[in-house]
């Protein structure tokens, strides 16, 4: 791609080379990298350290229980990226979650995944073990053996 756009530079005006090679923040391509950044990404109101909403809080909350490390994303930050996003996830409200660049859903759904078990299987499959699941595991080693 680097090199596809050095031929534009060559052929076009500098600032239309630039904006063909690059990706417009809230745009799919933009939001596409961001969601590949890491295994779990959220988009939300505020920041983990300071949730601005309540389903963003619920979100954080639900992450911190089963000890999962993501990226977030402020969507308040950004008017480009609240309104990208939800075209992106074709969703209409925040916070956002993705699963290795899956989009999972927004707070009722992480919550009923959660409430269920889903959330720790579905953690499972994508390579991360919840604190929760650890906790059990710990639990059952520590209990005698039944004869």
């Amino acid at each position: 791609m680097f090199n596809s756009c050095l031929r534009q530079l060559n052929r076009q005006p500098l600032l239309v080379a630039i904006r063909h090679c690059s990706a417009e923040v809230g745009s799919n391509a933009y939001l596409e990298n961001l969601v590949s950044k890491s295994p779990v990404v959220v988009f939300m109101k505020g920041t983990p350290d300071n949730p601005r909403c309540g389903f963003s809080n619920a979100v954080v909350q639900i992450m911190r229980m089963h000890g999962v490390q993501y990226d977030s994303y402020n969507v308040l930050d950004d008017e480009k990226i609240r309104q990208g996003i939800k075209e992106f996830s074709k969703w209409p409200t925040i916070p956002q979650v993705y699963l290795n660049k899956e989009f999972i859903g927004g707070c009722d759904i992480l919550l009923q995944m959660h409430q269920s078990g889903e959330l720790i299987e579905e953690l499972r499959k994508n390579g991360i073990i919840s604190s929760l699941l650890e906790e059990e595991l710990e639990k059952d080693k520590s209990k005698p053996a039944e004869k």
